[in-house]
C-alpha cells in the first residue's frame, strides 16, 4: 500500500521530463482547366482563345511541440505539356520552396516567427496567402505575436537582397509589389458579435539615378494604414474596410489614395444574399501632379472586383480607380454543394479623358462548388464581362465590343497523409 501511494508522484516526475511532440504531412493537389476568351483583359482583335491546364503539387511537413512550431511546404507549379517527357532538365524551373519557418513561444502569449511564410489578415485585402494562385505568396520576414482569447498583435519586419554582397546594398529585383524593406504592425480585437482590426504598413523600394536609371540611389517609402471590422445586426452580418496610403507612390511621385468597402449578408434558410460597395480612389487620366490611386498590394486580388481579374491583378496600378457595386446569392443546392450567383457593376472613380462617361462594365460570376468525398473538392466556373466603350480607355485601347468570357473546372485534393504523436523524455 505504501508503494501505491507514491504512484502519482512517479507519474508527475515522468511527465515533466516528457514533451508530447506531433508531426503531420499534408498534400495538396490541384488542377485546373482555364478556358480564356477576354480573361484579365479586353478580347483584341483577331485573337484566337487560350485553353490551359495548370497544376500545384504541394507537400507540406509541420513539427510541434511545447514551445516550438516548425513549418516547411515545398511545391511543383507547372502547365500540363510544359516539360517534355523524357528529357532529363527541359529548364522548368517549376519547383520552389513555399514556406519554411520556425515560431518560438515565449509563454502562453509571446511568440517570435521567422522565416519564409504566408502573411494572411481579415478579408485578405491588404495581406493575402493568394491560394487561387497556384504559386501563392509569401513573405521572408520575422514577426513578433501576442495573442490571447480575444486580442492579438503582429508586429513584422522584412529586408530583401538579391544576394550576399560586400558592398553596397542596391536591389535590382524590380516590380510593383517586390519591396526593399518592409515594417507593419497589425492588431486585433473581438467582441462577441463584433470585431475590429488596425493595420499600419510601411513599405520601402529601391531608387534609382543616372543616365540609364540603374545606380541604385535610397529607398522610397509607400505607408498603408486603416482598419477591417465586422458587426451584426439582428440576423444581418456587415464587414468593412477602409484603409489610406500615402507616401511616394514611385520616386518622384507623391501619393494620397483610399479605400472603403461595406458588404451586409443575410440568410434567412438556405440561400445567402449580399449587398456591397468598394471604392477604390484613383488619379484623373488628365494630368495630375499628386498620383491618388490606391492600390491594395499584397492581398488575395482574385476575391475582390470580379474574378475575371481586370481590376488590380496584376493591373490597373496608377489608374483612375474603381467603384465596384456588386450583389450575391449563394444557393445551398445539397449537403456538400452551392452555387454562388454575383453581378459586379464597375465605375471608374476618377475622370476619363474627354469626361468620358465612367460606367465601366458590368460582370457576371458563376461558381459551383461540389465535394466529391471526403478531401476531394471540383469546382466549376463561368464569367462574362459586358464592357462597355469606356473599358477600353483604362485597357490601352482594346475593342470593347468583342465577347469576353471566362470558363474553368479546378479539381483539389488536400488530404492528411500523416500524423503521428510521440513524446521524447529529455533526460
Amino acid at each position: 500500500m505504501k508503494t501505491i501511494k507514491y504512484v502519482p508522484v512517479l507519474l508527475f516526475i515522468f511527465f515533466t521530463n516528457t514533451i508530447i511532440a506531433q508531426l503531420t504531412i499534408d498534400a495538396d493537389l490541384r488542377a485546373r482547366f482555364e478556358y480564356r476568351h477576354g480573361f484579365n483583359n479586353l478580347f483584341p482583335d483577331g485573337a484566337d482563345p487560350a485553353a490551359f491546364v495548370t497544376q500545384r503539387s504541394r507537400l507540406n511537413i509541420g513539427y510541434q511541440q511545447e514551445r516550438l512550431k516548425l513549418f516547411v511546404s515545398v511545391q511543383d507549379v507547372s502547365t500540363w505539356g510544359d516539360t517534355r517527357q523524357i528529357l532529363l532538365n527541359d529548364g522548368n524551373d517549376s519547383f520552389s520552396l513555399f514556406q519554411a519557418w520556425g515560431q518560438i513561444f515565449l509563454d502562453k502569449n509571446w511568440s517570435l516567427k521567422a522565416g519564409r511564410q504566408v502573411i494572411s489578415y481579415d478579408d485578405q485585402r491588404i495581406f493575402g496567402g493568394l491560394d487561387w494562385a497556384m504559386q501563392g505568396r509569401f513573405h521572408d520576414a520575422a514577426l513578433i505575436k501576442y495573442e490571447n482569447e480575444n486580442f492579438k498583435v503582429d508586429i513584422g519586419a522584412a529586408f530583401s537582397q538579391e544576394g550576399q554582397p560586400n558592398e553596397g546594398s542596391g536591389f535590382n529585383i524590380q516590380g510593383f509589389f517586390t519591396y526593399k524593406t518592409m515594417q507593419y504592425a497589425y492588431l486585433k480585437k473581438n467582441w462577441k458579435k463584433t470585431s475590429a482590426s488596425f493595420l499600419f504598413l510601411n513599405t520601402g523600394f529601391q531608387k534609382f539615378t543616372g543616365i540609364n536609371n540603374d545606380e541604385p540611389d535610397g529607398v522610397f517609402y509607400r505607408h498603408t494604414t486603416g482598419s477591417y471590422f465586422t458587426f451584426q445586426l439582428g440576423k444581418v452580418n456587415f464587414v468593412g474596410s477602409a484603409y489610406y496610403q500615402f507616401g511616394k507612390a514611385n520616386a518622384d511621385t507623391d501619393l494620397s489614395a483610399y479605400q472603403a468597402s461595406l458588404e451586409a449578408t443575410y440568410k434567412p434558410g438556405k440561400i445567402l444574399y449580399g449587398l456591397g460597395i468598394e471604392v477604390l480612389s484613383g488619379t484623373d487620366q488628365a494630368d495630375d501632379d499628386k498620383n491618388k490611386s490606391f492600390f491594395p498590394l499584397y492581398g488575395t486580388n482574385h476575391k475582390f472586383n470580379g474574378y475575371m481579374d481586370y481590376f488590380f491583378v496584376g493591373n490597373h496600378a496608377n489608374n483612375v480607380g474603381l467603384n465596384d457595386l456588386y450583389g450575391k446569392v449563394v444557393f445551398t443546392t445539397g449537403a456538400k454543394s452551392n452555387l454562388l450567383v454575383k453581378v459586379h457593376y464597375f465605375a471608374a472613380n476618377a475622370d476619363l479623358t474627354g469626361d468620358e462617361d465612367k460606367y465601366l462594365g458590368t460582370e457576371v460570376d458563376v461558381v459551383f462548388k461540389q465535394q466529391i468525398i471526403k478531401n476531394v473538392k471540383l469546382n466549376l466556373g463561368y464569367s462574362h464581362m459586358f464592357a462597355s466603350e469606356s473599358m477600353s480607355l483604362v485597357k490601352a485601347g482594346r475593342p470593347y465590343d468583342n465577347t469576353n468570357n471566362w470558363g474553368w473546372a479546378q479539381l483539389i485534393i488536400n488530404p492528411n497523409l500523416f500524423t503521428t504523436d510521440f513524446k521524447k523524455n529529455t533526460e
